[in-house]
């Protein structure tokens, strides 16, 4: 599967097999084939190094393996964060052998699919975007694309139920409705109550404080441990179990339909909220589909 971030990280493979190692997971370099890194158009010629991208870079490489130990891990960097450029890398990703998903964890305001969608407009790829961590703030884009699964967040914490966690809303996770993109067609009888399209579809783990563990640069040359969230960090984490699924989606069944066509097979997050908004549903969870969790977090990978 493919990670896009903006600049370079040129301790990357170092770090991520520290982070294997620490949690014994197979070695995953370049020279075995299952890490691969290129440049927005596909060369070796990588760009300048940026410290926060390079974090972004880390959590989103930890996370994937994490999710899926087995998965190759394709990075593609863009030369800078510009919308076109990051755009340019997912074209780029889709275009590798292999590739079955694409996690974009960055947004901006929310843009036009008449503009921006052929970016990320790959059917038989899941892609997926995170929708912020600002809460109900409106579309974030390229969440707001009709083309993608937008990934809101919760906070996850384990406790002494059947399920053995409880789950809530993070109240970070962003979500709104899109003011210039097509409403989701399976959406239709989930009663979003946008005219557009509406964020979040699904969601997962993205409370800072319930995150993961990542080993990360703080420096151009020296990186360390430390504990990570955000819907940078379901947006991966979502990424991965469509790659664990098999199921990514064709021209008339979009990967992003799935989790409405098995709305069913998640867990409903019913409880926690991201501030105040003109719906409630928009920015409070409740039962059946809500603004920052969608239709809720997988359990296991039927439901993608």
């Amino acid at each position: 599967m493919a990670i896009v971030d903006a600049y370079g990280y040129p301790n990357l493979e170092r770090d991520l097999a520290i982070y294997r190692s620490q949690f014994g997971l197979p070695a995953c370099t370049v020279n075995n084939g299952c890490l691969t890194i290129m440049n927005q158009n596909g060369g070796s010629k990588l760009p300048r190094f940026d410290s926060g991208w390079a974090a972004e870079t880390a959590l989103d490489v930890d996370t994937v393996s994490a999710t899926c130990p087995d998965c190759k891990i394709l990075v593609v960097q863009a030369t800078t964060a510009s919308i076109k450029n990051l755009g340019t890398a997912v074209a780029t990703a889709a275009k590798q052998p292999g590739v079955v998903a694409i996690s974009n964890s960055y947004g901006g305001g929310d843009l036009s699919d008449a503009s921006y969608g052929a970016y990320y407009n790959h059917p038989g790829i899941a892609v997926t975007a995170s929708t912020g961590d600002n809460g109900y703030t409106g579309s974030s884009y390229p969440a707001s694309s009709s083309y993608v699964t937008a990934v809101g967040g919760t906070s996850l914490f384990k406790d002494s139920s059947s399920r053995g966690w409880s789950e809530s809303a993070w109240s970070g996770s962003g979500s709104g409705c899109s003011s210039v993109n097509a409403a989701l067609q399976a959406a239709a009888t989930f009663g979003t109550g946008c005219g557009k399209r509406a964020s979040a579809d699904v969601a997962a783990v993205a409370d800072p404080q319930t995150g993961l563990s990542v080993y990360a640069p703080i420096s151009s040359t020296t990186s360390s441990w430390a504990q990570y969230g955000g819907t940078s960090l379901s947006s991966p984490l979502i990424a991965a179990v469509y790659a664990l699924s098999g199921n990514s989606g064709s021209a008339t069944a979009p990967a992003n339909s799935l989790p409405y066509t098995n709305a069913g097979t998640f867990n409903d997050i019913a409880s926690g909220s991201t501030g105040s908004c003109p719906t409630n549903q928009w920015c409070v969870a409740g039962t059946g589909w809500d603004g920052p969790t969608g239709v809720g977090t997988p359990n296991g990978i039927a439901g993608l």
